[in-house]
């Protein structure tokens, strides 16, 4: 991902809401979003390095990714960023120590920022959010509830598109209608294409045409741009809705909607284990 907008316990009634544009080459390979072959995580998927941006698990769980962009700090052999989320969204145990683990390996990596939660109906001390920032300094820090963004910098870095679509967001949580209307309202916000004025660029090491280009939520360039826009609503009796809409260039939009209600029994967010009843919204 290149844009994440969230709320985190921020509304009564949906503890998590995301936003999410993937942004990349149009020439690499990628799989709709759909249940992995474990049965256990729902996501899109990069079919050349196998991670994915975005996801959930059956067990309650989300994970997200942007990538640092410093065109300097790059290593040619890095493993993919990718393998970050699916790792957070198929670990057993509890979500701190996947996190944990996931710190340790982070100096492998080329820069990034993992979100990653775990939501319940049943139990509060089970939900949390964090973030991790690789690949120096990579200790969880913990969420603190409200209305948050990021694109290829640290969390909360004030970009104009970042700044434009935490205001959009904290004007959707106030006036939220229903499920259909929020997904709505979401997929409106990421399809943002205002370019920000040179001023207010930031200056991240590509060239100034490329900046401004980068500068929007929803992207076109010539050989990249947005290929995806991801909404995740979770409501406060823990059913999830996730929405995928593929952006491919010069190709209708394509949306796919899956639901799913976690349903964690005594004990198991101990170890990560759910029962699930998930079905795909036609």
């Amino acid at each position: 991902m290149c844009l994440i907008a969230f709320a985190w316990q921020a509304h009564d009634d949906f503890p998590l809401i995301v936003a999410g544009n993937r942004d990349e080459f149009f020439e690499r390979p990628t799989a709709p979003a759909d249940w992995w072959p474990d049965g256990v995580r729902l996501a899109g998927r990069d079919l050349r390095a196998g991670g994915t941006w975005m996801g959930v698990a059956r067990n309650g769980r989300f994970a997200a990714l942007t990538n640092h962009r410093d065109p300097t700090a790059m290593r040619a052999d890095a493993p993919s960023r990718g393998a970050l989320v699916g790792d957070f969204l198929a670990a057993a145990g509890r979500p701190a120590e996947a996190l944990e683990r996931i710190a340790g390996t982070a100096p492998l990596y080329n820069g990034f920022n993992l979100l990653a939660a775990q939501w319940s109906a049943t139990r509060a001390d089970a939900m949390g959010m964090w973030a991790v920032s690789g690949p120096a300094d990579a200790t969880p820090i913990g969420i603190v509830p409200g209305v948050h963004a990021l694109s290829n910098a640290r969390l909360d870095t004030s970009w104009p598109k970042v700044d434009r679509a935490g205001d959009a967001l904290r004007t959707v949580v106030k006036t939220v209608r229903s499920v259909d209307a929020l997904v709505d309202d979401l997929f409106a916000l990421l399809d943002d294409r205002t370019i920000a004025d040179d001023r207010d660029l930031p200056r991240t090491g590509v060239p100034l045409a490329v900046e401004r280009a980068l500068s929007a939520a929803f992207i076109r360039m010539p050989g990249y741009g947005t290929r995806a826009s991801t909404v995740l609503v979770v409501d406060r009796h823990g059913r999830a809705t996730f929405v995928e809409r593929r952006c491919e260039p010069d190709r209708p939009f394509v949306e796919q909607r899956f639901s799913f209600v976690a349903e964690p029994s005594s004990g198991d967010e101990a170890d990560g284990r759910s029962r699930l009843s998930a079905v795909r919204v036609p």
